[in-house]
């Protein structure tokens, strides 16, 4: 079948009415196929989407949005989207999110509890279907309320099979275990921890147990000297943490940063007091970004799959919507060692 059309006059839209008769089926029919109703016999369904590409037919976004009671978009919040972490994450749920057929908006709560309450509640993306959720200061007990009107999952260090809503978990204490044990194993005996702040969230709190979980494995104390302040995890933290660090403790030989933005300042800072990486002074980073890898020395780093956190949110998140009768489910993000010149191995 062709779309009736008069000649110089433009080519009016294919309708549902149109597929229907060329797949001699009602338009009920392909109204199932095109919103995926599951009771479609595969044969008709088939027979269907061929004609469906044939004659190019899309149906109105505005009408299946309002049969749905669906937006088609769903929303990332994140503490920052200037993080090369987060920036690359956002990208990798925009991808996914388009091969969904979904728009994303993405906010930035700059870690502020206030904002982050306002997210939770809905606002600023309060036309979301779902929201995807990385928060860094908000409670535990408000964070697992109920959300009746928006689907909800968590990404990042939250409490596992105790949350009752879905999440995409980041064991963030066997990620620094790992990576200091690396250095313990190396020779390495006076590890420094860049990471601890005055208000601390999850991921601070899980990086510090880790670290101190590997020095206990090894017999070592825990010694306060080697964990000093740091106003932020930036570049500048780092480098201004272990300026201060290399003044109090001179004899540090590793340094364990929280993430890699530290991890490349404190480098900075051994390089500017002549101190050599990884001769002096071993380093090892969590994230594994990009710029990481074209330092010099390259950085060793803990790299948290972020395409793998991408891919699981979204499809918890599209499932919680088909139903929201599922019980939470929780999936651990992996996460492996990337060794590079900082370390010395």
């Amino acid at each position: 079948m062709t779309t009736p059309h008069v000649a110089g006059a433009p080519r009016r839209p294919v309708t549902i009415r149109d597929v229907a008769a060329a797949a001699d089926v009602s338009p009920k029919t392909v109204s199932n196929v095109v919103n995926a109703y599951v009771h479609v016999h595969p044969d008709t369904r088939r027979r269907v989407q061929e004609v469906i590409d044939a004659l190019g037919y899309r149906p109105s976004a505005v009408g299946r949005q309002l049969r749905s009671g669906r937006t088609g978009m769903v929303a990332l919040a994140v503490p920052t989207i200037a993080a090369p972490y987060f920036a690359d994450l956002a990208a990798h749920v925009a991808v996914r999110a388009r091969e969904r057929g979904l728009v994303l908006a993405v906010e930035q709560t700059d870690g502020q509890l206030e904002r982050e309450r306002e997210v939770a509640e809905g606002r600023p993306v309060r036309f979301a279907d779902g929201l995807i959720f990385s928060p860094l200061e908000m409670p535990e007990a408000e964070l697992t309320a109920p959300h009746p009107d928006t689907a909800l999952v968590l990404i990042g260090e939250h409490a596992g099979e105790a949350v009752p809503v879905d999440t995409v978990g980041i064991d963030s204490t066997g990620v620094a275990r790992l990576a200091v044990e690396h250095l313990l194993a190396a020779g390495r005996t006076r590890v420094a921890f860049l990471g601890w702040k005055d208000i601390t969230h999850n991921t601070a709190r899980q990086r510090l147990e880790g670290y101190r979980a590997a020095l206990d494995a090894a017999g070592l104390p825990h010694d306060a000297g080697l964990v000093p302040h740091v106003a932020d995890w930036t570049p500048q933290d780092g480098l201004d943490a272990t300026a201060a660090l290399l003044r109090a403790r001179p004899d540090v030989d590793a340094v364990f940063a929280a993430d890699d933005q530290m991890a490349l300042g404190a480098m900075a800072a051994l390089r500017a007091a002549g101190r050599r990486v990884p001769d002096d002074v071993a380093v090892v980073g969590v994230d594994d970004v990009p710029a990481g890898r074209y330092t010099s020395p390259s950085l060793s780093t803990v790299a948290i799959d972020r395409a793998f956190i991408a891919e699981q949110a979204l499809a918890l998140l599209v499932s919680r919507l088909e139903d929201p009768s599922l019980p939470p489910r929780h999936v651990q993000t992996p996460y492996r060692l990337v060794v590079r010149e900082s370390c010395g191995s």
